[in-house]
């Protein structure tokens, strides 16, 4: 190409107005982006009972029935062999005590037979509470035990779980200590305040033989030492899940009958008392002094079937000879399930018996 076209090219380029630079317009994001539960740190994402709705403004109307408490997430395929063995939340409330018949391990069974929504919650055989910290925690409950240490156990974490924390600290340095358990198991308890009896409670119920509590016939309580090296004195994040739990029940020393005053229709009354005996020999009923007779039995039987007729959802724990008492020409229904048991005394008769869910 000529010098002189060439030269005429780069000119006419030169010339040219410069091109202006593409701008892009800001992307746009049609929802913002909000904290997820986690972020937020509520009481749900922290797996501690009482997120009450109502304190945000989103409370049931009143007088409403309240939903049974969701099953806990699963843990995954993925997660640790420890926590994949059980199918309960870590981090809710457990039972602080280790009680006799407990309903741990038959929570979804009993979950399988209760209504999907009620009321008020009343159970008036209230021990270890296994089925309360599990479905019910958080809710407003009437929970009620003729033992009255055990009711001011639950009291003392329900008020003053700092002070039973602080106890139970102050005694775990002796804890494996035969001579400090007799002289803990001697202790005039009932003039202390609830606290100090619940702190006293869990100290016995953690070091005694199998984690029974018995009474003789002047109420002082006589199991030997158990010896456990395994013994978890003080749980404090779960006693204070528990107290968290119980912020909105109300606590009751009481026979059970007592229960029929204050359920009204719509309520759910779980009853888990004392078991009809499967054998002549098999009757132990000495959580208190005055025990469960065959006639208390039949009076709660006929209790059971007033509160339906009131249209009060009732559902009752016992074994297998009590469905003489619950016949379906009387309005219930029975249903047979299997629990494992370890308190007793001969190793060979601990494991799966039958017991029965009945509605």
């Amino acid at each position: 190409m000529a010098v002189g076209a060439i030269a005429s090219a780069l000119a006419t380029r030169l010339l040219m107005p410069a091109k202006k630079p593409l701008r892009r317009a800001p992307l746009k994001r049609k929802t913002p982006l909000r904290p997820t539960t986690l972020a937020r740190g509520g009481a749900k994402a922290r797996g501690l009972a009482g997120g009450d709705a109502s304190e945000k403004g989103r409370g049931p109307r009143a007088g409403a029935p309240e939903p049974l408490a969701p099953h806990p997430r699963r843990p995954s395929s993925a997660a640790p062999k420890n926590r994949a063995e059980s199918a309960d939340d870590p981090r809710a409330p457990r039972p602080f005590v280790k009680w006799a018949g407990g309903k741990r391990q038959l929570l979804d069974e009993i979950r399988r037979h209760l209504p999907e929504r009620f009321n008020t919650y009343h159970e008036p055989f209230l021990g270890g509470g296994a089925v309360f910290f599990a479905l019910s925690a958080g809710r407003p409950a009437h929970l009620s035990d003729s033992n009255e240490r055990l009711v001011r156990a639950y009291r003392g974490i329900r008020d003053s779980v700092g002070d039973v924390i602080a106890i139970l600290r102050a005694h775990e340095q002796d804890r494996r200590s035969r001579e400090a358990y007799l002289k803990m198991r001697a202790r005039d308890i009932d003039s202390d305040s609830d606290a100090e009896v619940a702190a006293w409670f869990i100290y016995l119920n953690k070091l005694a033989f199998n984690g029974l509590y018995r009474v003789n016939s002047k109420n002082k309580f006589n199991v030997p030492y158990g010896d456990n090296e395994n013994a978890v004195l003080c749980d404090e994040r779960n006693l204070r899940a528990c107290a968290q739990a119980l912020a909105r029940s109300e606590l009751h020393h009481e026979d059970f009958t007592a229960v029929a005053e204050r359920a009204r229709a719509g309520d759910l009354v779980y009853f888990d008392p004392p078991y009809f005996p499967v054998s002549v020999t098999s009757y132990f009923t000495s959580y208190t002094v005055g025990g469960f007779t065959p006639d208390d039995q039949k009076k709660l039987r006929d209790l059971a079937q007033a509160l339906k007729r009131k249209r009060v959802h009732v559902l009752l724990s016992n074994s297998p000879p009590a469905a003489a008492l619950y016949t379906e020409d009387l309005g219930f229904s029975v249903t047979e399930v299997l629990a494992s048991r370890a308190v007793n005394s001969k190793a060979e008769l601990r494991g799966k018996i039958t017991e029965l869910l009945i509605r």
